[in-house]
């Protein structure tokens, strides 16, 4: 069994994510104790055990210590199965989240696996359920890797309520990501959107954004997404926020997000995601530093030599190469300091039995 102590470096519910994730993948028990020891409020939240759940399900996996505030659990995995889940978070905690630790060991599952996930697509700490379409996924398809998410209703807080549907296509193994230059940027897209809130916020965010990139040369569309209680999509609890993304002539994707709140005004929304999105183009990263974290465990199974660039080097994304030594301690990565750090891996070749 793999001991992992949750209050390493970040701390966070990450390392229980990807240590799961990684249990269910290579098929070794793992128990994880000071699980979120760094966070004020520590131990298992609806979320984490929903995410547990999950995986637990889909590896017909033996799970001690899955109780809310829990500070340890033991997860002893069996073999990857396939089929139909639907899980409900009961709370407007992050469905995106609950996806971060699916999708590896989905990747190598026996047949497609289809999963309905309830709670938050918005959460102010977790990545929007948009950035996970329009960034992490095209992503992870160069590597070979291809799912689809839909978005039948948004969720935020505090009554949650969102649905999310993941189709998700197995692989026999991942080939590696090779970002290497980020080339010139084609255009900055991005979505714009609210739920039981006037048309006017989304527009102000939109136009907010627009301005900024705009100004500093860019070809920007922002689509809007406006939706009122007469719209299935429509949110229980209102909520507005906004997600970009540059596209490259090497085809790299480079995103940023901001998410609404009360007493900040449309403008400022849309003004932060805006200015994320330049500091990562400007750090001249292939991968902004939301997405260098998330793709640590991928890089980690992929057959052959994985390469990206950030402009930042994050906690969350040393947390993850620290964890995959203990999983994997033959498997190394480089880390080349600069701006932007270079990362490789030579992954383990993992395939689907």
């Amino acid at each position: 069994m793999i001991e992992v102590d949750g209050s390493m470096l970040e701390g966070g519910g990450q390392i229980l994510r990807m240590s799961v994730a990684l249990s269910a993948v290579l098929g070794v028990p793992v128990r994880v104790f000071n699980i979120r020891a760094k966070r004020s409020d520590p131990g298992l939240k609806a979320q984490h055990i929903t995410a547990i759940k999950a995986v637990a399900s889909l590896v017909n996996a033996d799970v001690e210590g899955l109780k809310l505030g829990s500070m340890e659990i033991k997860f002893n995995p069996k073999i990857i199965g396939g089929g139909n889940y639907r899980f409900d978070i009961g709370t407007a905690g992050s469905t995106t989240l609950v996806l971060q630790s699916l999708l590896p060991a989905a990747m190598f599952a026996k047949s497609r696996v289809n999963v309905e996930i309830t709670g938050g697509t918005d959460n102010p700490l977790a990545p929007p359920i948009d950035y996970i379409i329009n960034v992490l996924k095209p992503i992870l398809s160069k590597a070979g890797y291809n799912f689809n998410i839909q978005v039948l209703r948004r969720g935020f807080y505090p009554k949650g309520g969102g649905i999310v549907r993941a189709y998700i296509e197995p692989v026999m193994s991942l080939k590696p990501i090779k970002l290497e230059d980020q080339g010139s940027i084609k255009v900055i897209r991005g979505i714009s959107y609210s739920s039981r809130l006037p048309e006017h916020i989304a527009n102000r965010m939109a136009n907010s954004a627009s301005k900024i990139l705009r100004s500093h040369g860019f070809d920007v569309h922002i689509e809007l997404e406006v939706l009122q209680p007469n719209h299935p999509k429509c949110a229980l609890s209102p909520g507005c926020g906004i997600v970009l993304w540059a596209e490259t002539s090497t085809g790299c994707i480079i995103g940023s997000d901001s998410l609404g709140e009360i007493g900040k005004p449309a403008e400022k929304v849309g003004e932060e995601a805006a200015m994320k999105l330049l500091d990562e183009i400007r750090g001249g990263g292939t991968v902004d530093s939301h997405a260098a974290d998330q793709l640590i465990v991928y890089m980690l199974l992929a057959n052959g030599e994985s390469i990206i660039k950030t402009s930042n080097l994050s906690m969350h994304t040393l947390t993850c190469i620290e964890l995959s030594k203990k999983f994997l301690p033959e498997v190394s990565f480089e880390l080349i300091e600069g701006k932007p750090v270079i990362i490789r891996c030579r992954g383990a070749g993992f395939q689907r039995l």
